[in-house]
């Protein structure tokens, strides 16, 4: 971050400024004038707010993707599919037990099996060998999606989250001002602000794992130069199934919580891998913090876009991933 004021002052400044209106849209009770512009203050802040927890679960399944993706470079296209697949795994255990959190337990540890599974029979065989990566992943997600389709069928299915996470808590944000002088406050679904707070929380351990770790610095070290790892003695296999393992069980645990927040349903795989190649891309490949920005880009995006410019609002995502690639290819956090 300071090497970024350093080197870019500018822009520094500008973020800076941006940030401090966007707070003031936030907090501050809006004059007629600007309602007349942008709509009802508690439309902007609750698009806001969706953007900010879908930017959340977008990171909770980006996460893994840039660890397997990004960071060790393996093209792992079946991705979306374990996303849903522990989704449905999940669902099947917490309806089983009546237990949500069950289910979300079941669904990790499920997953990451799976990945495990294809790092060892899979990546193994094929390292450093994108293209064939690609297609035999591509197959993997079809043959998969079929399989589930013919399990599951094409119904949608929801999880309930546990009864201390149902119903909204009031933020200390302003929505509205009777004409009596008395404000408003906006409420806000309880569970989407868990799992903002959850995805949070994923990628502050991730950070520290990968950087002031042991094993992490094994796996970096790994991923630059495997030969050299191994010759000190470290197990590099072992080191990359951990890494698979922790990328597909956060998928996983990403298709519970996305499953709680919005729905499980054919074709649910599709749409996060999407997202996660758009938030690794534009975030940067191996950055956890550069999938944090890229998901926070990409969800407020797709909200404001779905709120302000329906017809065109699914243009702006790529748009984003068009702009970082012609002024930085290497992503927001990537390095040069």
């Amino acid at each position: 971050m300071r090497q970024f004021v350093e080197r870019h002052s500018f822009w520094s400044f500008v973020i800076l400024v941006a940030l401090g209106v966007f707070l003031w849209l936030i907090f501050a009770v809006w004059p007629e004038w600007l309602e007349a512009v942008l709509g009802r203050k508690k439309t902007f802040v609750n698009t806001f707010l969706n953007g900010l927890t879908l930017a959340g679960l977008y990171f909770l399944v980006a996460s893994g993707f840039t660890l397997v993706f990004g960071l060790m470079r393996n093209v792992n296209l079946a991705h979306g599919s374990m996303y849903l697949l522990g989704a449905y795994i999940g669902y099947e255990a917490a309806e089983a037990t009546g237990n949500w959190f069950i289910g979300l337990a079941v669904a990790f540890l499920a997953i990451a099996v799976t990945g495990i599974l294809l790092q060892v029979l899979i990546f193994r065989r094929m390292e450093g060998d994108a293209l064939r990566q690609t297609m035999v992943t591509i197959g993997i997600s079809i043959i998969a999606a079929d399989l589930m389709l013919a399990i599951w069928s094409g119904a949608t299915y929801q999880f309930d989250p546990p009864e201390w996470l149902i119903g909204a808590a009031e933020l200390p944000i302003i929505s509205a001002v009777r004409s009596s002088g008395e404000a408003v406050y906006l409420k806000y679904p309880l569970y989407r602000l868990t799992v903002l707070g959850v995805a949070v929380a994923v990628g502050i351990a991730l950070w520290l794992f990968l950087n002031r770790t042991r094993v992490g610095m094994m796996i970096r070290a790994g991923v630059n130069d495997r030969d050299m790892l191994s010759a000190t003695g470290v197990n590099v296999q072992l080191v990359f199934a951990l890494v698979f393992a922790i990328g597909a069980g956060l998928a996983g645990l990403a298709g519970v919580i996305g499953g709680t927040a919005l729905s499980i349903a054919p074709g649910e795989d599709i749409r996060y891998l999407l997202a996660s190649l758009v938030v690794v891309i534009v975030g940067g490949l191996g950055s956890v913090t550069g999938a944090a920005i890229g998901a926070l880009l990409i969800g407020l995006a797709e909200q404001f876009g779905l709120a302000y410019f329906p017809t065109y609002g699914v243009v702006l995502t790529f748009l984003i991933m068009v702009v970082v690639l012609a002024v930085r290819p290497q992503g927001v956090m990537g390095q040069a």
